[in-house]
């Protein structure tokens, strides 16, 4: 039998006006704009609708001064994903921008690595250099679901489906997880924040949020091994991923790219 294949899709529903000096550890002497997007994912196929992570509610923009532009439930809406019914949702790693909202999703097992969880109740929360992008109501509202049996923890690489299977990376936190995915394309990698950028993977100039810079750049090199080419990977926020990728239909230009 063949393997199955997905439609993969990056619906952005924030943005973040910023320097580039801000995206390189020891910045950039250029330091012209560098902005980010924040993006939520859509695996679609085989009867089944995943979701990669759950961004960040308005209330959350307004106190880090984000640009919200859309509940990431009402981008999925936008192709047809009804929130309250999605059965799965993999949570790439903890911090604020990836794991908000995950209340919005009442019926989703969650998927996180143990590394993760360890990382965000450990003792290296007792450094702001660590927990700066973490919300505490996320963590302990994710050990709370843990209560409720609503977590599947998943120790390094592991299968979700047919064709779709998780891999722990780490370095910008201890249990970062990309996603990879089986399309008509060939092998997809959605790296979240393994690599926040194009830039950050292609030219080895890790992001300054960190766990491990180490693992972070071991990790641009599992990237490449996990997916099909080095063109079949999706960085977590870069702005170039609605140009390099078509929208699904005209009028979600700059909203939703179609990555298969």
């Amino acid at each position: 039998m063949s393997e199955p294949r997905y439609e993969v899709y990056a619906i952005k529903y924030a943005h973040h006006p910023r320097r580039a000096a801000e995206n390189f550890i020891g910045g950039d002497p250029h330091n012209g704009p560098m902005p980010l997007d924040y993006f939520v994912w859509l695996v679609r196929g085989q009867g089944r609708e995943i979701v990669v992570d759950t961004g960040f509610s308005a209330a959350m923009a307004a106190k880090r001064a984000r640009d919200h532009l859309r509940c990431p439930t009402a981008g999925l809406a936008l192709m047809g994903v009804d929130a309250s019914r999605v059965r799965d949702v993999v949570i790439t790693h903890l911090h604020y921008d990836h794991v908000g909202n995950f209340d919005l999703f009442p019926a989703a097992t969650l998927h996180l690595q143990d590394l993760e969880m360890r990382y965000a109740t450990g003792r290296y929360m007792g450094h702001e250099c660590f927990r700066g992008a973490f919300e505490l109501e996320d963590v302990v509202g994710m050990v709370r679901r843990v209560y409720q049996g609503r977590v599947r923890f998943h120790e390094g690489d592991a299968e979700l489906a047919p064709g779709v299977s998780l891999h722990l990376i780490g370095g910008h936190t201890m249990g970062l997880q990309a996603v990879r995915v089986a399309t008509r394309r060939g092998a997809v990698v959605l790296a979240s924040d393994a690599s926040h950028l194009y830039a950050n993977m292609e030219q080895v100039r890790p992001f300054p949020i960190v766990w491990s810079v180490a693992d972070m750049v071991e990790g641009y090199g599992r990237l490449r091994r996990l997916a099909e080419s080095p063109a079949h990977i999706i960085p977590g926020h870069d702005p170039q991923v609605l140009e390099r990728y078509p929208a699904p239909r005209e009028e979600l230009r700059g909203i939703v790219a179609r990555l298969d």
